[in-house]
């Protein structure tokens, strides 16, 4: 009978550790309805960073198509098959016009002064048009999402709830309403955090993403607690078993 105190005695702490209250999970726009948000969808323009890839078409009037040719033609010296990249210095090296600032412009903007470079002081080609595109556009989402790591797209446009879903969306144990999206802004370091749950999301900076952000959902409390108590139930469950393994011999042996 005093054995049977004993290994009761030693049970009830695991079983207070498996009874705990269940926190509500806040989803996504959960406070939205159908009137929430009518208004301008606003995208602001991208801007250049370091180690994008640019594609960077060049037509004109010119009479002589070969002169087209020459400036979409790629060569070595800071141009790819695929394009254009943006070096550490925030340059582009154009098999032609030479070393170009990109890094902190829109694409229209460097498509201005690519331009202004093609009539100006010599005119190169007349009435130039200049298409720029990005090649690359990447975020990195981590935490607690079914798939941690890069999310790359075709087009220029992805917002937040998009690039979760990509990466499998939030699980049970991520926060859903302290999103930290940490980007690079012309060489500062900036930090902004979303609620999903929120219906003021559409208003957030960080709703629309830009290449290069960095997404964390980090684990609830719930999750942290939960792995401290498993810690402490091995630990229990690894004593318990070590006492019941000296009693059961004590009791064989010690008459």
């Amino acid at each position: 009978m005093k054995f049977t105190r004993i290994l009761l005695l030693l049970a009830l702490p695991i079983y207070l550790f498996s009874c705990r209250t269940q926190q509500k999970i806040p989803y996504y726009l959960e406070n939205v309805n159908d009137s929430t948000g009518k208004g301008d969808v606003k995208i602001n323009p991208l801007l250049i960073q370091k180690n994008d890839l640019l594609s960077i078409q060049i037509s004109s009037l010119s009479t002589k198509p070969e002169a087209d040719l020459i400036y979409n033609q790629p060569t070595a010296g800071g141009s790819t098959a695929a394009g254009y990249l943006v070096d550490v210095n925030g340059n582009i090296d154009h098999h032609r016009l030479g070393t170009i600032h990109a890094e902190g412009l829109t694409k229209q903007e460097l498509a201005a002064e690519i331009k202004k470079r093609l009539t100006q002081p010599v005119e190169l080609l007349s009435d130039p048009t200049v298409v720029i595109r990005f090649l690359s556009f990447s975020v990195n989402v981590l935490g607690e999402v079914g798939k941690q790591g890069p999310v790359t797209i075709q087009g220029e446009s992805l917002n937040i709830l998009q690039a979760i879903g990509l990466a499998g969306g939030v699980n049970d144990f991520g926060k859903r309403n302290s999103v930290k999206v940490m980007r690079e802004t012309n060489g500062k370091r900036e930090t902004g955090i979303i609620d999903l749950s929120s219906k003021d999301i559409f208003e957030s900076p960080y709703y629309n993403l830009v290449q290069n952000d960095l997404i964390i959902i980090e684990p609830t409390k719930q999750k942290l607690k939960d792995a401290d108590q498993v810690r402490t139930f091995q630990k229990v469950s690894f004593a318990f078993g070590v006492i019941t393994i000296i009693a059961t011999l004590a009791n064989i042996f010690i008459k």
